[in-house]
């Protein structure tokens, strides 16, 4: 089997691993979760980095900062993992969920059509006409690491008081280039942003998170957020309701060996996006989806994109016969407009995003996959069409 993606174990892993075990530092404290606390803050330049237990609970906790309450509304996506949807209704708001734009993010000119068609100001808050929910933030999730397009989304989003916590969970080492947003990582553009190191992702601690902020009182209260809001940590006095969301220090340790290879692992992942785009060329019928021209990429996922009457397979065909030939593929998660906890939630406008979770298929895209598996793949590609009795 060709796996879709796999993590890279090959540096200090071990190593810091082991002196976590030799010290006994193994949970929610020790040094490796305040040095790649300091990493990650480094590499993605912001202020203020905190360590959370995964992906979704760094979102939790970013939502609950950025003021999200019961019976309030926030701007999400249809197309994402849907992470960060149940993270709205967590905390007992409502999504608001938006097409996608051609890179698979949300679609900035529609939500801002939106703002301006069904939403108007009161007592400083924008809220929404038809439900009359005020909306208090907005989620841009940067999809398969293509930066998301908030350009313009980001002041429209300050004028009309609207948070913006950032889902770039799967976006570590992607970067907007000079310009409106001036090379800034993503994550960093809205008031909070939040990181991912499941093992599926570009670097991983087994599973964890991490919070981004320049706001000093943000990242304070995540630290005491994420740590059972302790008053008294002796005496266990808590003043507020928190949640057992630290990182481990043994994740931590991971995470820190893994980040020293953050630049090798793009430049991997960025040469095999080429190898792949280039050895499609001449099949008819499949296109590997670029990234936007206003951002670089870390090309976590490879989007191929198929037109099934010229290739001969659609979708699911072409799943079914790469499996058989041992290569692991996954489609675009369900529209979480269609997901059964949000079936009756509100939507706008939702008309690409069926084309693209129609006809997209994720490939095997591991930093430590070989040249003859990439090659492997490629053949597959080329032949299934064919077999099927298409022009591929």
């Amino acid at each position: 089997m060709i796996p879709l993606s796999v993590p890279r174990i090959e540096g200090n892993e071990w190593k810091y691993v082991k002196e976590c075990l030799d010290t006994a530092w193994v949970s929610s404290a020790g040094s490796y979760v305040d040095a790649f606390e300091k990493a990650i803050a480094g590499v993605t330049g912001a202020g203020y980095a905190v360590a959370c237990v995964n992906g979704t609970a760094a979102l939790h906790v970013a939502l609950r900062l950025a003021g999200v309450g019961p019976g309030d509304a926030v701007i999400v996506p249809t197309v994402t993992f849907i992470a960060p949807v149940n993270a709205v209704r967590y905390l007992g708001a409502e999504p608001v969920f938006m097409d996608c734009d051609a890179y698979y993010n949300l679609d900035a000119e529609k939500t801002a059509a939106f703002l301006d068609a069904e939403t108007e100001m009161r007592d400083g808050f924008t809220v929404d006409r038809r439900t009359d929910r005020r909306i208090t933030a907005m989620v841009p999730v940067h999809v398969f690491g293509n930066a998301a397009d908030l350009r313009e989304l980001a002041g429209l989003c300050r004028e009309r008081n609207i948070k913006i916590v950032e889902d770039a969970t799967e976006s570590l080492g992607t970067r907007y280039l000079p310009g409106t947003l001036g090379g800034r990582h993503t994550g960093t553009v809205g008031e909070i942003g939040c990181l991912s190191f499941n093992g599926n992702k570009l670097i991983t601690t087994g599973g964890g998170g991490m919070l981004l902020t320049d706001d000093a009182a943000y990242a304070e209260r995540a630290r005491y957020l994420t740590t059972q809001a302790k008053d008294d940590p002796v005496r266990y006095v808590h003043g507020a309701v928190g949640y057992n969301y630290r990182m481990t220090n043994v994740a931590a340790a991971i995470g820190l060996a893994q980040l020293d290879r953050l630049d090798t692992f793009c430049r991997i992942k960025r040469a095999h996006f080429e190898a792949y785009r280039d050895g499609l060329r001449e099949v008819e019928g499949l296109s590997l989806a670029g990234p936007p021209d206003y951002a670089s990429c870390n090309h976590w996922m490879y989007p191929l994109q198929i037109d099934a009457p010229r290739y001969g397979l659609d979708r699911e065909g072409l799943m079914e016969a790469l499996a058989g030939r041992g290569i692991e593929t996954r489609p675009v998660w369900m529209l979480n407009h269609l997901q059964a906890p949000y079936i009756d939630s509100r939507s706008y406008r939702i008309e690409r995003a069926h084309a693209m979770w129609g006809n997209t298929l994720n490939i095997p895209c591991s930093t430590g996959l070989r040249d003859d598996e990439l090659e492997a793949v490629l053949d597959a590609l080329r032949t299934a069409g064919r077999a099927a009795g298409g022009a591929g």
